[in-house]
């Protein structure tokens, strides 16, 4: 009786706990934060000065678009003092997946000249691969395939600064856009927003593709969206049993968090096909063009760290072991990992040398380390406006090889 006690006390105080939240939640929506002003920049607007919005054309609608020529650079914020942005909207009139990769997208924090984000557009709002598809999650939405929508909360101390450069061949003729900030106290617990875009065409089977490079300070992992096109060397086989590894505060070898497997991260199992939640989802699963884009935010489950990070996921696929040895003959480039046999997951994997599978007495499920076009955008709070990783690659990296979908 004592025991169950203990539970219904636990079980009580978390539940007034829970009720305390939702209460400071709700109470939030009716408080007035002092020195708060609410501000939003546009084309009608650009600078979000008090009384000087839609001025253009004695306010009949003078200004809501503009474009951005090819070679161009379209600067979307450019404001001093401190406050944060809460909400982002765009829209363009190619939405195609080379002008996603070809745009690129930098943020600028305090007048640093090396920009805290730095990625292609279309990555940067959650859409894996270029490819458009209707979604809303916590942090991102595109609610009829049309626009480009970004909830991220990025605070900044004395300044502001977003464009947009259009590094393709072509002018984007149609530009929408607007931003919605807060001019408000810097806290001095606040941390700068912060966004890495990568791209591996061809993974080295047994390296563990990268996320986010190492990254110093203290600061949180927001999650990644990751985009692959998965190798048609492999067949039908299944492309996502690697696991995603954290390393924080000094980890070396080994990880503090690591996870059981590419599904398994986003919450789903078995495989993956198209869903959206909140946090996690699958917005892409094309099967016949071997394409998925899927993504995790971490929010509910913050990561944190205190001096370092990274972030990295294996590129590991699975198939039976027949098909496997069928691949390994044909030339296919693989690392053999372990066979589960229904019972007993038999760990084969020898590093610097790769297992004749046909000489291995268990038969069954086969993992095994492979090499596809893996991208991803890793989002994340840093206690300093810059940060000192590689910078975006070139676009004929980020375009090659980018579909449509119609193949």
């Amino acid at each position: 009786m004592k025991h169950t006690g203990n539970l219904l006390i636990v079980a009580l105080l978390f539940l007034v706990s829970c009720q305390q939240k939702a209460e400071q939640q709700v109470q939030s929506m009716y408080s007035f934060p002092e020195q708060t002003q609410s501000r939003w920049i546009s084309f009608e607007n650009p600078q979000g000065e008090k009384g000087k919005g839609g001025m253009e054309n004695f306010g009949a609608k003078g200004h809501p678009q503009d474009s951005i020529g090819a070679g161009a650079t379209q600067v979307l914020m450019d404001i001093k003092g401190s406050g944060v942005i809460n909400r982002m909207w765009v829209t363009i009139n190619d939405r195609s997946p080379e002008m996603l990769r070809s745009l690129r997208i930098d943020m600028y924090w305090d007048g640093e000249s090396k920009p805290a984000v730095s990625a292609p557009f279309g990555d940067f709002f959650g859409i894996g691969l270029g490819r458009m598809t209707a979604f809303e999650n916590a942090l991102f939405a595109d609610p009829e395939g049309r626009s480009f929508v970004s909830y991220i909360r990025m605070p900044f101390k004395t300044g502001a600064k977003i464009t947009l450069t259009n590094e393709s061949d072509q002018p984007v003729s149609a530009l929408f856009y607007d931003i919605d900030y807060l001019l408000t106290p810097w806290k001095k617990d606040n941390l700068y927003f912060h966004c890495y875009w990568n791209r591996d065409t061809a993974t080295t089977p047994g390296v563990d593709y990268t996320i986010l490079p190492d990254v110093s300070g203290k600061g949180r992992f927001l999650g990644t969206n990751i985009g692959v096109n998965a190798n048609p060397a492999y067949g039908d086989s299944w492309w996502g049993e690697g696991e995603v590894k954290m390393y924080l505060d000094g980890d070396t070898k080994y990880p503090t968090l690591a996870g059981t497997g590419t599904e398994d991260y986003i919450g789903t199992a078995w495989g993956q096909g198209q869903f959206i939640t909140r946090y996690s989802g699958c917005s892409l699963a094309d099967r016949k063009n071997k394409q998925w884009a899927f993504y995790r935010y971490h929010i509910p489950d913050p990561i944190y760290f205190g001096s370092d990070c990274r972030v990295t996921i294996q590129q590991i696929g699975g198939a039976p072991k027949a098909q496997v040895i069928e691949m390994q003959e044909k030339g296919a480039k693989l690392i053999p990992v372990t066979i589960h046999d229904g019972r007993t997951l038999h760990p084969i994997y020898k590093k610097d040398t790769v297992v004749n599978l046909a000489t291995i007495p268990y038969n069954g499920w086969t993992n095994f380390y492979r090499s596809d076009d893996v991208s991803s955008t890793a989002y994340f709070y840093l206690d300093q406006p810059t940060n000192d990783l590689p910078a975006l690659k070139p676009r004929a990296y980020r375009v090659y090889h980018v579909k449509t979908g119609k193949e």
